[in-house]
């Protein structure tokens, strides 16, 4: 296996040691227990690479379904990638919270050192801006990680298949890559987990068997995908990848492909929506060009 370091193009060969471990990076001090997401993973990592052959051999059953979808749960939301997409609507949360305070007079004047303007002005110069500690947003993550996971399991899979061998599908450090969908509001998640086969969770809206762990609402299709359209794929794996894209050939056209979409990553795109009786916020992920939506562009990241 290769590695391509999208910031500066880097290629190398990796180790598990060198681009999967993070020191303590399952350790939340959030929670009452630090370590209990990993009590959560004794439950997937030893089964996950017998849950891919089920999905290979098209024989999937409830734990293959379990295992499948607590991977996509964890990487979503305990990965680097997953802490700060989660941290944005917290963000947005807290401002408005204070935005709320602020007009009922709860909180007390800026110094005037900072030029007499009111708490909510500073806000919306930017002078004053609302940080959340990544980890604080994993740690909420981990404490809903069963829900996440059997609301996965019960949306809508599709099984690509990829029949093109000197095509193979990609993978990445984030490697439930987004999909944008034509209504907009949700988006689909494409996961590599061969580099024949991939799938396309496809989410629902309604709440129809959402949390239940028995998976009747699971429902999957077999698509065998024509080669243009495995590009396609392979383009959202490396433009959703956090810093890194992983390979299996160096065949010419993988760098220069890489290359091609390296300046994108998955932002969380955030509104306020004013009502009558106040604000809702919507938050949505969406694929970004970060030479135009991040001040300094891609390679501050």
């Amino acid at each position: 296996m290769f590695a391509i370091r999208k910031a500066d193009l880097h290629e190398f060969t990796p180790d598990a040691q060198s681009v999967c471990r993070i020191q303590e990076g399952s350790t939340n001090v959030y929670l009452r227990e630090p370590r209990v997401v990993e009590e959560f993973l004794k439950g997937i990592e030893p089964k996950y690479n017998d849950a891919v052959a089920r999905v290979v051999e098209d024989s999937f059953d409830s734990e293959c379904i379990y295992v499948l979808s607590g991977f996509i749960a964890y990487v979503a939301t305990c990965s680097p990638a997953g802490m700060r997409l989660h941290s944005e609507p917290l963000g947005m949360a807290v401002e408005e919270t204070a935005r709320m305070s602020d007009a009922a007079g709860e909180i007390p004047a800026p110094p005037k050192e900072l030029g007499g303007a009111s708490f909510v002005e500073l806000l919306d110069r930017e002078v004053l801006k609302v940080g959340v500690d990544a980890k604080y947003a994993q740690g909420i993550g981990i404490a809903q990680i069963l829900k996440i996971a059997t609301s996965f399991g019960n949306f809508s899979w599709d099984v690509l298949i990829n029949e093109y061998d000197d095509s193979p599908y990609f993978s990445s450090d984030f490697p439930v890559a987004v999909e944008a969908t034509p209504e907009g509001h949700v988006a689909h998640r494409i996961v590599p987990l061969t580099p024949n086969v991939a799938l396309r969770i496809r989410p629902r809206i309604e709440p129809r068997s959402r949390h239940d762990f028995s998976y009747r609402g699971f429902q999957r299709r077999t698509v065998r995908v024509p080669r243009a359209n495995i590009r396609t794929v392979n383009r959202h794996i490396v433009r959703s990848a956090e810093k890194l894209v992983f390979f299996r050939d160096q065949a010419d056209w993988v760098r220069p492909f890489i290359a091609k979409n390296a300046p994108f990553r998955v932002q969380t795109k955030s509104e306020r929506i004013p009502t009558g009786q106040g604000t809702i916020l919507w938050s949505k992920l969406q694929v970004v060009d970060t030479r135009k939506e991040i001040p300094g562009g891609w390679g501050r990241y």
